[in-house]
């Protein structure tokens, strides 16, 4: 597996981020038993920054707390039949793995999101690792059907974790 993980933000994290961004992403694909070696880019970022990739990709005027580029396209969600059919367009050929694509997170979002929800600032940077991870594989929240599954997913995840609030 391989992880690129880029620190962009000046508030720093005290803890070891890269372990549990590791660990986050590794029982998500356990979870959803992706077959396959994958390659993950992680950038942990400012508000400021987020802000301007959000409206940039999404229209959308304000900073958010993570935002999730998957490079796969799924028939059905955590569903990796076929996927060596495209091996050109989503397998690293140097490597062969499986690119899942990027997660974007602003580090100002987790410090105040987890002290807005009263939590840890490990447990909200592990909730949006997890979320993206969803994303990544298909998964999705904007229909109510949708939502129910990608957050039982998430939830599971973290509690088989030991990541509670």
């Amino acid at each position: 597996m391989t992880f690129n993980i880029e620190y962009e933000a000046k508030q720093q994290l005290d803890f070891d981020y890269e372990q549990l961004i590791r660990s986050v992403v590794a029982m998500a694909l356990e979870k959803e038993q992706c077959p396959y070696e994958v390659e993950v880019n992680v950038i942990l970022t400012n508000d400021e920054q987020i802000h301007e990739i959000n409206k940039e990709y999404r229209s959308i005027d304000r900073p958010t707390d993570v935002l999730s580029f998957p490079l796969l396209d799924y028939q059905t969600p955590g569903n990796f039949d076929g996927i060596e059919d495209y091996a050109e367009d989503y397998f690293n050929l140097e490597t062969g793995e499986l690119m899942l694509g990027d997660i974007i997170i602003s580090v100002d979002k987790v410090y105040e999101q987890a002290e807005s929800y009263g939590h840890s600032i490990q447990r909200e940077l592990a909730f949006l690792v997890a979320h993206s991870m969803f994303h990544l594989m298909g998964y999705d929240h904007m229909e109510e059907k949708e939502r129910i599954v990608m957050e039982k997913k998430q939830s599971e995840l973290l509690a088989n974790m030991g990541i509670t609030r």
